[in-house]
């Protein structure tokens, strides 16, 4: 493990202790701890802030997005709970680099991005890097992806107004959505979504955090669970 990566695993660490109260736990999954050491952040960073790769907070990917703070990719990932053999959904690709954390976690990773370029931009990266088991799409994350559903976790990387019903939908009973959702103007909530093995919802708040928003193109708000 080369210093720079060294580091950021010791701040993620570091920041996992210091949230622990809000998060219940001490420690994220070793499995999630041991993929964010094997990923190399810097390519999916522009070429310009590859400096600030391996710093411990979000950076601009161009269209007004970011690639996310590397302990949010962290905490979101644990917080899914996945097995090897699981199947996820990711509203949101970006720059690409929480699909590939996930990529090395489950068995196949389907992820949806509305700009085309960053979707595109994203796809070179994942050839580039030998991923296989990640299929793409352009497309509105809100509706999700139903033709592969239902998915043993969801996550979305941008902060939605709502849980979309379409995702609850798609969730497979025993799974976990992760959700950055908007409380406000000036408030966003991490929030977890289980949904049990009837069917039954319970949500749970994490954290408080700073996303990009989601963006619906279709302004479909109607059929949401808050």
């Amino acid at each position: 493990m080369n210093k720079d990566i060294k580091h950021l695993i010791e701040d993620i660490e570091s920041e996992v202790q210091y949230t622990s109260a809000y998060i219940g736990k001490s420690k994220l999954d070793k499995r999630v701890m041991q993929t964010m050491a094997r990923v190399p952040r810097e390519e999916f960073v522009p070429k310009t802030m590859q400096y600030a790769a391996y710093d411990n907070g979000p950076l601009p990917i161009g269209h007004g997005q970011t690639i996310s703070q590397p302990y949010i990719v962290a905490l979101m990932s644990d917080l899914l709970s996945l097995k090897p053999e699981d199947r996820v959904l990711e509203i949101g690709t970006g720059s690409g680099y929480q699909t590939a954390i996930l990529a090395e976690l489950c068995e196949k990773v389907f992820s949806i991005e509305r700009i085309a370029e960053l979707s595109r931009q994203a796809e070179e990266r994942f050839s580039k890097l030998n991923y296989k088991n990640i299929e793409t799409r352009v497309g509105n994350g809100y509706q999700g992806w139903q033709e592969h559903a239902p998915y043993d976790g969801i996550i979305v990387t941008a902060a939605a107004t709502h849980i979309p019903q379409p995702l609850i939908d798609q969730l497979k009973p025993g799974g976990n959505l992760v959700i950055p959702v908007a409380m406000s103007h000036f408030s966003q909530s991490l929030m977890r979504v289980k949904k049990d093995l009837d069917g039954e919802i319970e949500t749970q708040d994490i954290l408080n955090v700073v996303f990009v928003p989601l963006v619906n193109d279709e302004q479909d708000k109607s059929n949401s669970v808050h």
